[in-house]
């Protein structure tokens, strides 16, 4: 559903806003996930934490109302909803994520700049995940199979993923966690793709994880 259609869920009647927040007091950790694409990843965290006493996925927010991502969350029953650009830039969908009181805001293969004034409304509490060893092959226009070919055509010996927390610029925030993956002379860029993916499902939900229970 669009940003607009799921607006009564974030902002409902005082008596339903009660109950969330009668939810909210079992002490369990609130993730929202930012997707653009198919979220694989997304879906990945999703059934790392299903059953979890302890962490929720509060919900799966996608700038793209087509997106397959929105398709998963629905088939795993996690609230979803669309949201326009200008929403995103207005701060509308950052007052909708602060009213989650999130612990964590994941970005997953999301590929809107997020601005400063979202980076401000959740200090320390939004990271991100690159197909790349940052510093190495960041930056805007760096993702997906671009990022790939990129190190392909470089002759690099090595890739890997880079979990960071984010700041108003691409790919620049402060490096929580790399993992590392070997480039051959004869990888193509998908096979460098599947070396990374593997990493990414391995190793992303699991430093979330940590992350919160860092966080206390």
């Amino acid at each position: 559903m669009h940003f607009v259609d799921k607006f009564w869920f974030y902002f409902p009647p005082p008596m339903l806003q009660f109950s969330y927040f009668c939810i909210k007091q079992i002490n369990m950790k609130n993730i929202v996930i930012l997707a653009s694409g198919s979220g694989t990843n997304a879906e990945n965290i999703a059934k790392y934490f299903a059953g979890s006493a302890d962490v929720r996925i509060s919900a799966i927010l996608s700038n793209k109302k087509d997106a397959y991502v929105l398709t998963r969350a629905g088939n795993l029953g996690i609230e979803h909803s669309s949201f326009t650009k200008d929403e995103f830039l207005s701060g509308k969908v950052t007052e909708m994520i602060r009213s989650m009181n999130p612990d964590l805001v994941v970005l997953s293969g999301f590929l809107l700049q997020v601005p400063a004034s979202m980076v401000e409304a959740f200090p320390h509490k939004i990271i991100n995940i690159h197909p790349a060893l940052l510093p190495k092959f960041g930056g805007k226009g760096m993702y997906g199979d671009r990022v790939h070919e990129a190190v392909v055509a470089s002759g690099e010996k090595e890739s890997g993923i880079t979990i960071h927390y984010i700041d108003e610029n691409y790919d620049q925030g402060t490096t929580i966690f790399q993992a590392k993956c070997p480039v051959l002379p004869s990888d193509t860029p998908h096979d460098v793709a599947t070396k990374v993916h593997a990493l990414e499902y391995e190793w992303f939900p699991k430093i979330i994880d940590n992350i919160l229970k860092e966080k206390g």
